[in-house]
């Protein structure tokens, strides 16, 4: 595994250049940022940014609300469609090609930061080292929604374990396809957000598949962490 499959997982510029898109936000980027938003100061002035954007669903309803907004992503062709699409919709948005470990923004400068199941795409160290940029790059009291797949998860047994708590060649469960993935512990989402933090929310997420001979469970996090 090269060190460049470490930051970011090449399967998803090939989805992005062949054509893989979501055009609407997840249901729970939308309640994170009702939820969270500061009161006290106009959207115009509430910035918000999006590690691992892929085809921009997210950023594009916080666009059209009147939030400013800005991103990370790491597939290039991914970034080009977003660029157009707010482009042809009227919006504005600094969106750039980057990585994770590295954000291109000042310090202190946003006020809420989403993951929505980007980081679970690169491993444990690798996750804790993004999770430092957020924090870096968030105002005092700014949140992040950060949103893992949890280590009951089907695919997780599913697969072989690689470098970094990765897990490779997913051939069963609700991710298969989707290349390499790192499945989080409740000890894991402690020790990420042990420092400089205090967890508002810790949600486990689970579902069962009844119509699948093994009962695949789906798994997943959903974590709300404010900057101290």
């Amino acid at each position: 595994m090269n060190k460049r499959s470490l930051t970011f997982d090449p399967i998803w510029e090939e989805k992005y250049a062949a054509g893989h898109i979501q055009n609407y936000p997840w249901d729970m980027v939308v309640s994170f940022v009702f939820r969270n938003v500061p009161r006290d100061r106009p959207r115009s002035e509430i910035k918000i940014m999006e590690v691992g954007f892929g085809s921009g669903p997210n950023l594009w309803f916080a666009a059209r609300e009147g939030f400013k907004v800005a991103g990370v992503e790491g597939s290039s062709s991914a970034v080009d469609f977003v660029v157009e699409r707010f482009k042809r919709d009227g919006l504005s948005g600094d969106l750039r090609v980057g990585d994770f470990t590295s954000l291109p923004f000042d310090d202190d400068s946003f006020d809420l930061v989403i993951d929505r199941a980007s980081l679970v795409c690169v491993g444990a160290e690798v996750q804790n080292l993004a999770v430092a940029e957020v924090h870096r790059c968030l105002r005092k009291g700014g949140r992040f929604l950060h949103n893992a797949y949890g280590d009951s998860h089907s695919s997780m047994r599913a697969g072989e374990l690689g470098a970094d708590g990765l897990i490779n060649n997913i051939a069963g469960g609700t991710l298969v396809g989707v290349g390499q993935l790192h499945f989080t512990s409740r000890a894991e989402i402690n020790e990420r957000f042990a420092d400089g933090w205090n967890l508002l929310q810790v949600q486990r997420r689970e579902w069962v598949d009844m119509l699948s001979v093994s009962g695949d469970i789906h798994a997943e996090w959903v974590v709300v962490a404010e900057k101290t």
